[in-house]
């Protein structure tokens, strides 16, 4: 389970137009400082929304972020039901016993 976010998601989209739409754009740290947050999550935020927006190359975009964690689950389920099979496979194949199998 995730932990709980710091921030409202209504504080970071507030947060990313007041920085977008200001002409020049403020420093960071100011723009922080005024809306009370940290000033490393406003730049963390800021970077996600270029990378959203096809401003920035360098990192992966919330869409393909969040393939990759269904991605994850869905591996993780899947080596679940295989460690079932084998477990099942193993024990079938110890009651039926060398004799019983056919040829």
């Amino acid at each position: 389970m995730p932990a709980p976010r710091k921030y409202p998601p209504e504080l970071r989209e507030r947060a990313l137009q007041l920085w977008r739409e200001s002409d020049p754009r403020p420093p960071v740290a100011q723009l922080a400082r005024q809306l009370n947050i940290h000033p490393e999550a406003l730049r963390s935020w800021i970077r996600q929304d270029e990378a959203d927006r096809g401003e920035r190359s360098d990192r992966p975009t919330s869409q393909m972020l969040e393939e990759n964690r269904r991605l994850k689950r869905e591996i993780a389920e899947l080596r679940r039901v295989n460690e079932v099979l084998r477990a099942a496979s193993a024990y079938f194949a110890a009651e039926i016993g060398p004799a019983r199998r056919w040829s």
